[in-house]
């Protein structure tokens, strides 16, 4: 019961300065003020407007809206998502091109469990939608998950991937994300042992800490100074009772907002004064950059308790895909065996959640891989979001994947014609 005050104790937080915002933005618009114009209202009204919108944006999921993408013909495709696969904990998503005729390398985009939804990854889709035939991760918000759908901790996810990948077929590109990196690096070794058909063609890993201890940041020098005990009384709670979820533990969105905005505190406090000032000047719109920025930034979903402490204590604390210990449903997944499915690791220069060397430590658990079918490649001067969504992902590291996938593409050979009766033509 004390997880759940404390979970509704927040989400009130939440809720009263979303209140206090729209009641400011509201006073500060009161039309009888416009006959004495004063620069204290319009500071209050931006405030307001600022405020509301912020707080409102962390309890909402926000849409695909996945804009249209110019055909081979010059005409838009309209992107329509369809569930693949449904599930408890999440679905298996395809973006479906109207009116596509050319066949398209079929890839898996691995979205992130971290505390973010998918669409975090909204660009990175639209760039890889007129090359690929596109499906995604979709997870969904612990919070609205009832607690009779049981637990989901990473070895229930890493089947979940090794679901997917067989649903898909061998014809699939893999591209992982940042957090599920080692785990789709798992659910690839698990299936070359246990359905090696089932294999996808190649695996691009993305900003991932296959081994965080390679080269540690904040994020991994928090979770070998917290202990386990720490973590469960400190950022465990039980959802309450406005959601579906009531009195499933979790790791609340909110709480890991807060740790995401410790980190780079001044810069996100700059850009929030800084947009104040421009809605009050009414320079600020709904799609500028900040708020195209912080809308899907502070829309944050809860983690089940299982997933996150599991995370923290078998791949940061003790490392178990970096020493090739990890153990899905009591069998020891074995990385060497990964001998056919190419892969390459991304990682940002600037990156300052899983740091350069934490990712490419996945070719060296590759052990049975041929060296011709392992590449690598450091984003110069770029962070985290940026190795996925941003410049750098646009103009160098998209092409790379695509011609990575492309390279390790293998279609099936046609079938030869029936050779002729030597005696015959004798």
């Amino acid at each position: 019961m004390r997880y759940m005050a404390t979970y509704d104790l927040m989400e009130t937080f939440r809720n009263t300065n979303q209140w206090l915002g729209a009641s400011a933005l509201a006073l500060g618009s009161y039309p009888a003020f416009s006959f004495m114009p004063n620069p204290a209202l319009d500071m209050l009204r931006a405030w307001g407007e600022v405020t509301e919108r912020t707080f409102q944006r962390m309890s909402v999921k926000p849409d695909w809206n996945i804009p249209t993408i110019v055909g081979a013909s010059g005409k838009d495709r309209i992107i329509t998502v369809e569930k693949e696969l449904e599930g408890a904990f999440g679905d298996l998503i395809h973006f479906k091109v109207a009116a596509r005729t050319s066949k398209k390398p079929r890839v898996l985009l691995v979205a992130p469990m971290s505390g973010h939804y998918a669409t975090l990854l909204r660009s990175t889709v639209h760039s890889l939608l007129p090359d690929t035939e596109l499906f995604v991760t979709d997870w969904h918000n612990a919070r609205d998950i009832p607690v009779s759908e049981g637990k989901f901790d990473v070895e229930d996810y890493t089947l979940r991937l090794v679901e997917y990948m067989r649903h898909l077929g061998p014809d699939t590109h893999v591209i992982a994300v940042c957090q599920p990196a080692p785990l789709t690096l798992a659910a690839t070794a698990y299936l070359a042992e246990e359905d090696p058909a089932a294999q996808p063609r190649s695996l691009t890993l993305i900003g991932g800490p296959i081994d965080p201890d390679a080269n540690p940041t904040d994020v991994t020098d928090f979770g070998h100074r917290m202990t386990m005990g720490q973590l469960e009384e400190t950022m465990i709670q039980r959802v309450g009772f406005k959601y579906k979820g009531v009195g499933r533990k979790v790791y609340p969105g909110l709480l890991q907002l807060a740790s995401f905005i410790s980190m780079n505190g001044e810069k996100h406090q700059k850009a929030f004064t800084d947009q104040i000032q421009r809605a009050a000047q009414g320079e600020s719109s709904d799609h500028d950059k900040h708020n195209k920025f912080y809308d899907e930034y502070l829309a944050v979903m809860d983690m089940t308790a299982e997933f996150y402490l599991s995370t923290v204590d078998r791949i940061f604390k003790n490392g178990e895909i970096a020493k090739n210990q990890f153990v899905v449903a009591g069998k020891q997944v074995d990385i060497g065996k990964i001998t056919t499915v190419a892969v390459k690791t991304v990682e940002g220069e600037a990156d300052d959640i899983s740091a350069p060397g934490q990712c490419i430590a996945a070719l060296d658990l590759c052990t049975g891989l041929d060296e011709s079918k392992k590449a690598s490649y450091v984003a110069p001067a770029a962070g985290h979001y940026g190795i996925f969504a941003g410049k750098a992902w646009r103009n160098n590291i998209r092409p790379l994947v695509l011609d990575f996938i492309t390279a390790n593409s293998h279609p099936v050979a046609p079938k030869s014609k029936k050779p002729a009766n030597k005696n015959a033509a004798a």
